[in-house]
């Protein structure tokens, strides 16, 4: 990881409790794309075993986090990031240790342009999970925006 990819997950480890609970790697967190891990940790595990879906859910959540800092952490002294909703679809069992890759939906300078613009803009990030042996286990969206400081 770079030295930004970095400061975005050490950030989010240090501000985001659940981050920390959750032991949660941020493997890469750019403008682009995040990718975080979830370790097995049978603390977290469900009725099968594996990763509660609550816990899932929080790692592809922190995933569209990290990414949206990358993209537009320069944009803080001006606005707030704030998801407004997410919609999660689990597919298969997810056994182990699960990974989250988060990919923005639209670029980022089309974003910035609505901000420029003085409108309130958002955004979808979407996320995959999947187990180690790269099987989709669960699908995320969730729709971010940025809130202009009053």
């Amino acid at each position: 990881m770079s030295a930004e990819e970095t400061t975005v997950g050490e950030m989010l480890a240090a501000t985001v409790p659940m981050v920390r609970t959750l032991n949660l790697t941020f493997d890469e967190a750019g403008p682009e794309r995040a990718v975080v891990r979830l370790p097995d940790q049978a603390a977290y595990h469900n009725h099968l075993g594996g990763p509660h879906a609550g816990a899932m859910f929080t790692l592809a959540e922190s995933a569209s986090g990290a990414i949206v800092m990358a993209a537009f952490g320069d944009q803080l002294a001006r606005a707030v990031p704030l998801a407004v909703k997410a919609e999660i679809g689990y597919k298969k069992l997810a056994m182990g240790e699960v990974t989250a890759t988060a990919t923005l939906g639209r670029p980022a300078a089309d974003v910035i342009a609505e901000l420029d613009a003085g409108q309130r803009p958002e955004f979808p990030v979407t996320i995959e999970i999947h187990r180690a042996d790269g099987a989709v286990t669960g699908e995320m969206t969730v729709l971010w925006t940025l809130r202009p400081h009053r």
